[in-house]
């Protein structure tokens, strides 16, 4: 049976991390994810859960109470946005490197400085060669979906990576959304209880986390989380169906809408996708063959897939809400270039930077886009490889 409320981004992270129930959760609030921490607490101040809560003195100590409760053999999860997530670094890969599937909430947030609170991806795409699984969340109802289907990932034993589900801040941790929950019960069965491989507080086989690593196995350690991430797809869908067979809703590795027969594209992640949704309904009313290409799992990043979604287009814009200062673009479209560079006929492709400080990406924004792809799909040519959109000229 299902349950029908109206909550925001960040209330139903805090669902989805309750009805899981962690043994550890680490924690050190940062804006605008303080709000998925408060209510968790709340849950086990309230002796709803058993969970372990730890109150840390920085998002750094955050990430290594995680390692440490997740190498001794426990579930570990927790919460962060931007400077946190840049003050965790050094602790990503440790996370990474020793193979522990620990998930994470990351709210998607400005860097500093200048200071600012509000959305854009710089966050999670600066830890995206972390070695860290990342999957991105349209909407609230995403959001909850993602995190329950992330812990199966992260935790097949084929993979055995730390994972974070990512949404964006204010948009969505913020604003209310009609949300459908499991039920405690399905999503303690869907999780099921976690068995880790290596656990340190398992004495009878003593284990070793952190040795010192150099020239003689570090790059075959290393080679081995590469080979780990080859296994995240087929996880990421195996996940996927079990959770659509439970809930009734449907997820891939990138969802396209109207793309099969598009001419032009747009590629985005995250809140941007329903806008964009929306403009290529308005599109196809003028005529004009419109599709848009989301892309759900960015690490590892699903090249071969989205090769084949994009080959039949006669050019695409990838829209970033990150910055690569003095690159051609940002992450993303870097990504998809390389996707579709050995096409035996690459479409044409426009990148743009969106949004960065949470500046709102308008209709008008994206229709203009997809007028510009229209006379680059029209003539061939493209006059602007790389330029910045939502800035005051």
């Amino acid at each position: 049976m299902k349950r029908v409320v109206a909550y925001t981004g960040n209330e139903v992270a805090a669902e989805a991390m309750r009805q899981i129930e962690p043994d550890v959760v680490a924690a050190y609030p940062i804006t605008p994810a303080t709000e998925v921490v408060q209510a968790f607490s709340g849950f086990v101040s309230d002796g709803l859960i058993q969970t372990e809560m730890m109150t840390v003195e920085s998002e750094h100590s955050a990430m290594s109470a995680c390692v440490g409760a997740a190498a001794a053999g426990g579930r570990a999860m927790t919460v962060t946005a931007a400077n946190g997530l840049a003050l965790m670094w050094e602790i990503l890969y440790c996370a990474s490197g020793n193979r522990l599937p620990i998930a994470m909430t990351v709210v998607n947030r400005a860097m500093s400085a200048p200071i600012n609170i509000h959305c854009d991806h710089s966050d999670s795409m600066g830890a995206r060669d972390s070695g860290w699984i990342q999957i991105y969340s349209e909407n609230a109802q995403e959001a909850y979906d993602n995190l329950i289907m992330a812990l199966p990932i992260a935790e097949d034993k084929n993979v055995l990576l730390p994972i974070m589900v990512c949404f964006d801040g204010f948009i969505i941790s913020h604003s209310i959304e009609r949300v459908e929950l499991l039920e405690d019960k399905e999503v303690k069965d869907f999780v099921g209880e976690y068995k880790p491989q290596f656990a340190l507080l398992d004495l009878e086989h003593p284990k070793t986390f952190g040795p010192l690593d150099l020239q003689d196995y570090y790059i075959e350690h290393k080679r081995q989380q590469h080979e780990a991430m080859k296994f995240v797809p087929d996880a990421v869908l195996a996940s996927a169906k079990r959770f659509e067979a439970l809930s009734g809703r449907k997820y891939g590795l990138i969802e396209t809408y109207k793309l099969d027969d598009a001419d032009v594209a747009i590629v985005v992640l995250n809140s941007a996708a329903g806008s964009t949704r929306a403009v290529v309904d308005k599109m196809r009313e003028q005529g004009i063959k419109a599709g848009l290409l989301k892309i759900r799992m960015f690490r590892p990043f699903p090249a071969e897939l989205i090769a084949q979604s994009l080959a039949h287009c006669k050019a695409i814009a990838v829209l970033d809400r990150c910055d690569s200062f003095g690159a051609q673009g940002g992450p993303v479209a870097h990504e998809v270039r390389s996707a579709i560079c050995n096409l035996p006929k690459v479409p044409k492709v426009i990148q743009s930077v969106y949004g960065l400080g949470g500046r709102d990406l308008n209709i008008e924004d994206i229709v203009d886009v997809f007028g510009d792809l229209k006379k680059v799909a029209d003539t061939g040519k493209v006059e602007k490889v790389f330029d910045y959109i939502t800035v005051r000229s």
